[in-house]
């Protein structure tokens, strides 16, 4: 789905500029998304296997919850709108724990260039696996994996067949998750 998102400059800066989604992607101007990661208190994490007409690492893990933020919209109601979309939770913004802001360029094809700032959440989920609702067009399957299993995974990101997010990137969130247990 298309839609209006705000372009910011190689900094992370807003520019005051908007377009499309679709522009955006095959221009290679920098934007904005949400990722949130979901964790229990038992030690395990929360992956969503990429949807399977994705057009960008389909059928791969990745982080629990993640999408485009609207243009002018803010960055925690884009998060709590994503989870409720993806996975049918309805969170409050002070649910939400920002561990940072992740610069992200991936080049998959000359129309598509993926230049983005991830601002990265975690949040303990207070649901049972089997009752989030999986937006159908976006997720191929949930899974909870445990943080120990989690971290030997992410010694081989590509076997594992995770999406190919920085090492960087993966250990921030399991520091960040395993202070939480």
């Amino acid at each position: 789905m298309d839609e209006l998102i705000d372009i910011l400059d190689a900094n992370g800066n807003l520019t005051g500029k908007t377009a499309m989604k679709t522009d955006a992607h095959k221009n290679g101007w920098f934007h904005q998304t949400i990722h949130v990661w979901f964790y229990t208190l038992n030690g395990e994490i929360l992956l969503q296997q990429r949807g399977k007409d994705k057009d960008t690492y389909p059928l791969l893990w990745d982080v629990s919850v993640a999408g485009h933020i609207s243009a002018g919209e803010t960055i925690k109601k884009a998060a709590i709108r994503e989870i409720e979309e993806e996975i049918g939770i309805k969170l409050k913004t002070e649910q939400l724990e920002k561990i940072g802001v992740f610069k992200s360029i991936h080049k998959h094809n000359d129309k598509l260039i993926d230049c983005e700032f991830h601002h990265t959440y975690i949040s303990k989920l207070n649901i049972a696996l089997e009752k989030l609702i999986k937006q159908e067009s976006e997720i191929e399957e949930l899974k909870l994996v445990p943080i120990k299993q989690f971290n030997i995974q992410l010694k081989d990101i590509k076997a594992s067949n995770y999406v190919p997010h920085t090492k960087k990137y993966y250990e921030a969130i399991y520091t960040h998750v395993k202070e939480k247990l």
